[in-house]
């Protein structure tokens, strides 16, 4: 209507407008909501009025308290601008409510001073071309790519960048329908699926350490965060993947690097605020992955590690603070791992195994003297938990049979194990104790009848392929239909088992039930 209710406030000069992420999605969550409340707090700490517009009726930042005026209304560029115009704010913080702000900045630039990074910053980052380019001045690897506008030329491009790449649309930013692919049939499966004009193509680094690493920077100074070094290998999408503080695998010449890397990226892109980089390692060569110049998922978790409010502080750095005027020491004690939560259980069409494209809703976390402590720690706390003896069915692919033996040589001294007939012949040829278990439709003594009798108190099936409705996917969705806890990586696998040659307890995994 013609009519606004806004009440009056002409303290311009101190108005902060800070927007929000939306509402809760796969995503986009409350991470990010949590940076919005640490940014509210901080403005009111420094005299400033603080304004929230968010449109999300189910976290702390639209609690009628958190901030001095609360807007919600959806986030799109005439909503925003309309408050904008209205209250004549100081400056607004675009780098807290995760990409949703980010995509806003094209409407609200020129209309708003942006606080702390600046537009032309955050477009270097998402430009592949132009982020390339400045990759090699920095003389920073980085993993080989291209774009492609139809099929022929991008089968043509995997070829030459070579096999296995990863796929997906132009337009998406993030972790949303991209498909690791290993030869020219998953290539032309995947455009079948999806009717795209262009898109781009990664170099996959297999058997790869991926690594997150959140920082704050002033413009002229840098603090890096400890880092944080995933579980599962690279290929699976960050806000998917477990990952654990301090590393447990890198080189200290590795950690040197990568803190080395973000600085300059940080100094030399002029972030002013927060950023995240995710790295691969491979023979301790370090590539960047991706980088945002804008607060990220982990923030809460690094910052609940360390004691260090990074948000907080990123908001004063973005209002004319120094990081020299913070103290930014910190001891680690012990080891901290992030889990998350999945929601397979809710969809009974999804197989259950973890990608490229993020599918959880949630993260906990776990701490203890040791990682594999720390770690069944954070899987308990997400609602998983295994006994301590049983029947464990195995069911391993033939990439990963090597890789897996160790840890299932391990679960033998505890458990009576049951596999798959090629998984079972391997572990036979290795003098380690198994039964077999027929295929799915064969007679007598079946995998379906040992998951569907609820026979077997764990499952371990690592995943072969892409095709929805192979052996495989039935096992991994039996699993969480019938509340059995299940492994689909080695990594998680490893990690999990930890020290029980030692006698130590096996603790918990990823469950059926969540």
């Amino acid at each position: 209507e013609e009519e606004c209710e806004l009440p009056v406030n002409d303290q311009s000069e101190k108005k902060v407008l800070v927007i929000g992420g939306g509402p809760n999605r796969i995503g986009q969550g409350i991470e990010f909501d949590y940076c919005i409340c640490q940014a509210s707090a901080a403005l009111r700490e420094e005299g400033f009025f603080s304004i929230i517009v968010n449109s999300n009726p189910e976290t702390v930042s639209t609690d009628y308290d958190t901030s001095d005026r609360l807007f919600f209304e959806p986030l799109t560029g005439e909503d925003v601008l309309n408050i904008i115009e209205k209250e004549k704010p100081f400056g607004t913080i675009v780098q807290l409510g995760g990409q949703t702000p980010l995509n806003l900045l094209p409407k609200i630039k020129g209309k708003t001073k942006i606080l702390g990074t600046q537009p032309s910053a955050i477009d270097l980052s998402e430009n592949r071309l132009k982020f390339s380019m400045f990759l090699r001045k920095m003389g920073i690897s980085h993993p080989r790519w291209g774009r492609a506008t139809n099929a022929e030329e991008t089968v043509r491009l995997a070829h030459k960048i070579g096999f296995p790449v990863i796929l997906r649309p132009s337009y998406v930013l993030g972790g949303k329908a991209m498909e690791i692919v290993w030869n020219e049939e998953e290539i032309r499966d995947y455009l079948g699926r999806r009717d795209l004009k262009d898109t781009l193509v990664d170099k996959f680094i297999e058997d790869a350490v991926e690594v997150d690493v959140d920082c704050v920077s002033d413009g002229t100074a840098c603090f890096v965060a400890p880092l944080m070094e995933h579980i599962e290998k690279a290929g699976i999408h960050s806000g998917d993947s477990a990952c654990v503080v301090p590393s447990v695998s890198l080189s200290e010449k590795v950690k040197n690097k990568i803190k080395e890397y973000t600085k300059v990226l940080a100094l030399k892109m002029g972030v002013k605020g927060l950023m995240n980089v995710q790295y691969a390692v491979k023979n301790g060569e370090v590539f960047v992955l991706e980088v945002n110049p804008r607060a990220s998922r982990t923030v809460p978790f690094i910052s609940k590690v360390t004691g260090i409010p990074l948000a907080k502080i990123a908001t004063k750095v973005m209002v004319g603070k120094k990081l020299k005027e913070f103290n930014l020491d910190y001891k680690l004690k012990g080891f901290c791992v992030k889990e998350v939560v999945l929601p397979f259980v809710r969809f009974s069409n999804v197989d259950p195994v973890l990608g490229p494209e993020m599918k959880s809703t949630g993260e906990v976390m776990g701490k203890a003297g040791n990682f594999p402590r720390a770690f069944r720690k954070a899987l308990l706390a997400a609602g998983n938990r295994i006994p301590e003896k049983g029947n464990v069915l195995v069911s391993l692919s033939d990439a990963t049979k090597e890789r897996a033996f160790s840890a299932v040589k391990k679960l033998a001294r505890k458990f009576t194990l049951f596999a798959t007939p090629g998984t079972a012949k391997f572990l036979a040829q290795k003098s380690v104790p198994v039964r077999k278990a027929d295929k799915i439709g064969g007679g007598g003594f079946n995998v379906e009848k040992l998951i569907k009798g609820k026979k077997v108190s764990l499952i371990i099936n690592t995943p072969s392929g892409k095709k929805s409705y192979t052996d495989g996917y039935r096992i991994r969705r039996w699993s969480y239909e019938n509340g059995i806890p299940l492994i689909t990586t080695v990594a998680a696998l490893k990690a999990l088992i930890g020290k029980v040659d030692r006698g130590e307890r096996i603790g918990s995994v990823v469950s059926g039930k969540n």
